[in-house]
C-alpha cells in the first residue's frame, strides 16, 4: 500500500484506528489501561494529522504550506478546548483564556527561542523578512491585548470578563483581523512571508502528486475527527490527573497547548536546521494568530449557547509576562537577523512562564 500511494503505512493506519477506538470508548469511558490506550491514540492522531498537513503543505508550497499546518493544529486545539468546555468540568470558564495565553507564550518564547537557538548554533546568524514577521507580530499584539488584557479593565461586568456585546465584538474582530492577515499572507503580499532568497514564483521541489495530496486531506480530516472525540473521552482524566498532583487550574491550558503544538514545534525546528527561519516564524506566529482568531469566536459562541461565563482577562502577573514577551519579540524581529543570544532570551522567558505557572 505505501508503494502505491506514496505514504507510510502508519500514516494510513492511524486515522481509522483512532476513529475505531473512539467508537469503542465513546459511550463507555475507559479506565486504567484503557486511559493509556486512548491517550496514546490521541497523541498518534495529532502527529499523523500534522504529518498529512505537511504533505499537503509540500504540495501547495509556501506560505500556503505553513498556513495549512497552522490551521490544522489550531482546529485540533479549538476542538480540545470546546470538548472540555462541553464536559462542564471545574475551571471551564478560564480554560480558553489559559490555553490561548499558553499558546502565545509557547510559540513566542518556546518555539521561537528553540528555533533561533538551533538555527544560530548551526548557521551562526539566521535571517528572516522583517516585513512578514513584523506584520504578523503587530496583529498578534492587537489580538492578545483585545482578548486577554482589556477584559481585566472593563467596567460593564465585574471581574475579568466581557459583557455579551463586548464578547461578540471581540470574537468578530479577532476573526476579521485574522482573515485580513491570511489574505495579506497568501495573496496581496505573499512574497513577504517567503524564506530569504526564495522567489515569489518558486515551486516546491519533488512535490507529491495531486492524488497523494487528496488522500492526505481525507486522512487529515479523519485524524481530526479522532482527535476531537478522543479528547472528549480523555477530558475527565486530564483534569482529574492534574488536580491529583495539586497543579493550579491554569496548567490544564498549558497541557493542551504543549500537546497540540509539539508536532508543529518539530516542523519549525526542521526548518530552522535547514536555515529556513522564515518558515519557522511563519509556523510559530501563524499558530498564535490562528489560535486567537479562531478559538475566541468559537468559545464565545459555545459560551453563548451554553449560557456559561467566560473569563478572558489575565491576572497582573500574566499581563506582565505577556507584555515582556511581546516587547522582546518586537526587539528580536525588528532587525531581520538573530543570534544565539536572542534565542536564549526567549527560552529564559519561557522557563519563567512554566515555573510561575506551577509556583504562582
Amino acid at each position: 500500500m505505501p508503494a502505491v500511494v506514496g505514504l507510510p503505512l502508519w500514516s494510513i493506519a492511524v486515522p481509522p484506528a483512532g476513529c475505531a477506538l473512539l467508537a469503542v470508548f465513546f459511550s463507555a469511558p475507559p479506565a486504567g489501561g484503557g486511559l493509556a490506550l486512548v491517550g496514546g491514540a490521541l497523541v498518534a492522531s495529532v502527529l499523523v494529522a500534522v504529518f498529512h498537513a505537511e504533505v499537503i503543505a509540500h504540495r501547495v508550497g509556501e506560505p500556503f504550506g505553513t498556513l495549512v499546518l497552522a490551521l490544522a493544529v489550531t482546529i485540533i486545539e479549538v476542538a480540545l478546548i470546546v470538548s472540555l468546555m462541553l464536559a462542564q468540568g471545574p475551571g471551564v470558564d478560564t480554560l480558553a483564556r489559559d490555553t490561548v495565553f499558553a499558546t502565545v507564550m509557547i510559540v513566542c518564547n518556546g518555539v521561537v527561542g528553540i528555533c533561533l537557538l538551533t538555527g544560530a548554533i548551526r548557521h551562526h546568524i539566521v535571517a528572516f523578512r522583517v516585513e512578514g514577521t513584523g506584520s504578523a507580530l503587530s496583529v498578534l499584539v492587537a489580538l492578545t491585548t483585545l482578548t486577554l488584557v482589556v477584559p481585566e479593565f472593563t467596567t460593564s461586568t465585574s471581574g475579568p470578563t466581557y459583557a455579551p456585546a463586548q464578547l461578540a465584538f471581540a470574537g468578530l474582530s479577532s476573526l476579521l483581523l485574522y482573515g485580513v492577515f491570511v489574505f495579506v499572507q497568501t495573496v496581496r503580499h505573499r512574497d513577504q512571508f517567503l524564506p530569504v532568497g526564495l522567489a515569489d514564483d518558486h515551486k516546491p521541489e519533488h512535490a507529491p502528486p495531486a492524488a497523494q495530496a487528496w488522500l492526505s486531506l481525507a486522512l487529515l480530516l479523519a485524524s481530526l475527527v479522532a482527535v476531537v472525540g478522543l479528547a472528549k473521552v480523555l477530558s475527565p482524566g486530564i483534569q482529574g490527573g492534574l488536580a491529583a498532583i495539586g497543579a493550579p487550574p491554569g496548567v490544564v491550558g498549558i497541557a493542551i497547548a504543549l500537546m497540540v503544538l509539539m508536532p508543529e514545534t518539530i516542523a519549525a525546528l526542521r526548518a530552522a536546521a535547514r536555515n529556513r527561519m522564515q518558515i519557522s516564524l511563519n509556523l510559530a506566529l501563524g499558530s498564535g494568530l490562528a489560535t486567537i482568531g479562531l478559538s475566541i469566536p468559537a468559545v464565545a459562541l459555545v459560551s453563548h449557547l451554553l449560557d456559561t461565563p467566560l473569563t478572558l482577562g489575565l491576572d497582573p502577573k500574566d499581563i506582565v509576562l505577556l507584555a515582556v514577551t511581546l516587547l522582546v519579540s518586537a526587539i528580536t524581529l525588528a532587525g531581520g537577523r538573530a543570534t544565539v543570544l536572542q534565542g536564549a532570551v526567549h527560552l529564559v522567558l519561557f522557563a519563567a512562564f512554566l515555573f510561575l505557572a506551577f509556583v504562582p
